[in-house]
């Protein structure tokens, strides 16, 4: 009780004031304050703070006050006091002439403005100058929690200009720890400065690979800073950044990659058609074990990279072993990557299949999801399946609909030729307001009038395009270029200009249309309609490489299935991953078509007029002037897209160069990559009209071992080719693989069997697709009625030489 009372009579608050006996300041100088009296000193102090101007009581007992490190640290962790009043009892402190703050109490006050960084953005900058004008260091702990804070905070940039004051003014390089750069990388990845980042973590780890080399121990930014800057890197497709940091990182065995890590490499790697090195990363995984044994994730990424890259079937596969073996359930990301998937590789059974085992499962799909099935179903020539969805979409499960989905179906009813349908449709949204259309739209609509030569109404739809606010972009420019080139109407092109409002694109198109005809004023010699720069090639599959295939063979299969692990959570994954090194390292395949206008901006821009005014041209069967202009620009060092080639093959079959269309495909080859659906598309039909079914057919296998697939065109055209070359079995077995893949056969392919079977002799084999044809409820166009008249010739002509053939045994009898 005496020592308690000692305490407490060492200073006792009167009226706002501080009054100290002459007993404690004895006991002051001679003997060390005990632990209950620190605590009462600092509550009196913490109570005073409190008050308004409590300060200002500080201040006129100030002499009277035995400061120490010890109790500003006790009132600076005080749990009563705000951050405000502790950081003016912190300056208080540094007005007196007979203390200095330590590095202990400029860290912990950084601690405390820390916690709410937003209100204290200058102090923290004010603070770390004080430490210099008072000699303190600043340690790697404390400024890491300086950057920590503003970054939690979302401030980036007091991230970064602290660490610019830091380096600049207060401590040399050689004493900044490298694990303080972590916040820093992460501040400029998310403030998307990249490359800054870049460069920063390759000196970090030129350094630590030197410090490695000579036995001491550095340390690199940990995993989260790492794998924010992989994220950057694959969000801005620096995909040889990327490979560059993930090469070095893997090579200097310093990155401590975390189950994350994995992923983010899985996921990028993969989707840039490096398929053997992510299933190389999932197999390391397993390995490893543990904390890095593969998650959702981990299969979600595996199976996006699948369907990408076209291997839907191995996707599929996947999905089921995930389900039934792996511990963990398909989630709502997993079912949206299999149904865009086997929606893009028109496998819309599939797609339909999974959607309802979604729905089964009580995971609700969202807009993205039914877009993908209403696009598969609509270029499947599902219309009737498609309209049913849409009305499931909106009316029974009350999701919205978005100016894409109505897209989707504008474009599909053009395409399943109900044009008056979707010009309707079109007019109904745009009394509903610009929520409800977009610039794709008026573009879809533009493109379908333009075709059906109805410039006149296409113009209209622009200048009301441009009224509603929309951009008139270069794919809906093309569009009308390509209309009014083929009308000769160059003077509407005045009218179309003004009302396109991009300002770089008006003019580059007049410029770049001046020096297209400037260079085309000498064209090539008309003496052959084809250009020598292609060379003929007599043997096309030579230039397939029909004899090579992808993936693994025969004999690597039967390893891999000896080498798999019975009792493993995924062994087709497995199997998979074990047989990763024998996937083809040739040029990957695309599942999407090359398109003429890719709409990237400037960089774009010359390729897409190239394939503009080429689709001009070749329309018009002017191939020297379309491969002239295809050598002027190839010379400028304009690179040609798959596109570019696919137009050229093509324009050269329809006109029976074989040869020269084959060159074509063998300089594609060399100069392009990867070949798309449309690229085979082309190859099929120009051997149909050779006659060589037979290497048709192996194009098909072949497409089908890279993982490719037959939509209708390409279906339409195998059949047709198989047809003609007498091989009706496969051809008809091929109008049953159409079918059950998902696929209506429209007017075309039933117009193409009635044809073929037709002129072979097979009238009742004719007329049995012709009432397929009927009982599908699909409209016969002139096409068809042509192949029926040839039908009932056909037939009068036999009942007439049957006739013919009674009455002469009749007569001889």
């Amino acid at each position: 009780m005496a020592v308690l009372r000692n305490s407490a009579a060492f200073i006792l608050p009167i009226g706002g004031r501080f009054r100290f006996t002459t007993a404690a300041e004895k006991a002051a100088k001679s003997a060390p304050v005990s632990e209950l009296g620190d605590l009462l000193v600092v509550a009196s102090i913490a109570k005073t703070l409190s008050k308004p101007g409590g300060i200002h009581d500080l201040e006129k007992n100030a002499d009277s006050i035995p400061l120490c490190e010890d109790l500003v640290l006790r009132v600076l962790r005080r749990g009563s006091l705000d951050s405000s009043r502790k950081l003016v009892f912190f300056r208080w402190c540094s007005l007196r002439q007979n203390y200095k703050h330590s590095a202990c109490t400029y860290s912990q006050m950084f601690k405390v403005l820390c916690l709410v960084p937003h209100q204290h953005h200058d102090d923290v900058h004010e603070l770390v100058a004080a430490m210099r004008s008072d000699g303190v260091a600043l340690d790697s702990p404390t400024l890491k929690m300086i950057l920590d804070g503003f970054i939690k905070a979302g401030k980036y940039d007091s991230v970064l200009e602290v660490l610019d004051f830091v380096e600049r003014e207060l401590i040399g390089a050689s004493c900044f720890s490298p694990d303080v750069y972590s916040p820093v990388l992460v501040a400029l990845v998310r403030k998307n400065q990249i490359s800054i980042a870049l460069s920063i973590f390759l000196k970090l780890l030129d350094s630590a690979m030197l410090a490695a080399n000579g036995g001491d121990a550095i340390a690199i930014p940990d995993a989260i800073a790492c794998n924010e800057l992989l994220v950057g890197l694959k969000k801005s497709d620096m995909r040889d950044e990327f490979r560059q940091v993930y090469s070095n990182l893997r090579k200097s065995k310093l990155f401590p990659m975390d189950r994350w890590g994995y992923n983010i490499c899985i996921h990028a790697l993969g989707c840039w058609g490096e398929l053997s090195t992510a299933l190389g990363l999932f197999k390391e995984m397993k390995e490893r074990g543990g904390p890095f044994d593969p998650d959702l994730c981990t299969y979600n990424s595996l199976v996006h990279v699948l369907c990408l890259l076209g291997k839907v079937k191995d996707a599929l596969v996947v999905w089921e072993e995930l389900k039934a073996s792996s511990g963990h359930e398909p989630d709502e990301f997993t079912y949206r990557i299999l149904i865009q998937g086997c929606s893009k590789s028109y496998r819309v059974n599939d797609a339909m299949r999974i959607f309802t085992e979604m729905q089964y499962n009580g995971i609700r799909a969202g807009t993205v999801v039914y877009n993908s099935l209403l696009d598969g179903l609509m270029k499947s020539r599902k219309l009737m399946e498609a309209c049913n969805l849409f009305e499931k979409m909106v009316d029974d499960d009350g999701v919205r609909a978005s100016c894409w989905t109505y897209n989707i179906l504008i474009h599909g009813l053009y395409k399943n030729g109900r044009e008056e349908a979707a010009y309707t449709m079109f007019c109904d949204l745009k009394r509903k307001g610009n929520s409800f259309v977009d610039g794709v739209t008026y573009s879809i609509v533009v493109l379908h009038l333009c075709r059906e030569n109805q410039v006149e109404e296409a113009l209209q739809l622009v200048e009301e395009m441009e009224g509603r606010g929309f951009v008139v972009d270069l794919v809906t420019v093309t569009s009308l270029v390509i209309a009014l080139y083929r009308r000769g109407r160059w003077d509407r092109v005045e009218r179309l200009m003004r009302h396109v409002r991009d300002g770089n694109l008006v003019p580059s198109i007049l410029k770049w249309k001046s020096s297209m005809e400037a260079s085309m004023s000498s064209p090539q010699s008309r003496k052959r309609d084809f250009a020598p720069m292609f060379p003929s090639v007599s043997d096309v599959a030579e230039v397939l490489n029909l004899g090579k295939t992808g993936g693994i063979g025969g004999d690597d299969a039967k390893k891999s299935s000896d080498e798999a692990d019975e009792w493993s959570s995924s062994p087709y994954m497995d199997m998979l991953a074990n047989r990763s090194t024998s996937y083809r390292s040739s040029q990957p395949l695309s599942l999407c078509r090359g398109v003429r206008v890719l709409g990237k901006g400037e960089e774009s821009f010359d390729i897409d007029m190239v394939n503009t005014y080429l689709s001009i041209f070749l329309a018009k069967g002017k191939l020297s002037l379309a491969c002239k202009l295809f050598e002027i620009f190839t010379n400028m060092g304009v690179n040609p897209v798959s596109y570019t080639y696919n137009s050229i093959m093509s324009s050269f079959i329809k006109k029976g160069y074989f040869k020269e269309a084959w060159g074509v495909l063998h300089a594609m080859g060399e100069a392009v990559s990867p070949s798309d659906i449309a690229t085979y598309s082309v190859v099929v039909q120009g051997l149909g009209k050779m006659g060589r079914a037979d290497l048709a057919k192996a194009v098909l296998d072949k497409l089908n071992e890279e993982g490719g697939y037959l939509d209708i065109v390409m279906y339409n055209t195998l059949i047709n080719a198989l047809g003609k070359g007498g091989r009706f079995d496969e051809a008809v077995e091929l109008f049953k693989q159409m079918k059950s893949s998902g696929i209506n056969p429209d007017v075309f392919t039933y117009n193409t069997l009635i044809q073929v079977h037709g002129k072979a002799g097979r009238l009742k084999e004719a007329y049995g697709f012709l009432k397929m044809m009927l009982d599908a409820g699909c409209a016969p166009n002139h096409v068809t009625d042509t192949s029926l008249d040839f039908l009932e010739k056909e037939i009068e002509r036999r009942r007439y030489s049957k006739a013919s053939i009674i009455r002469s045994n009749g007569d001889h009898l």
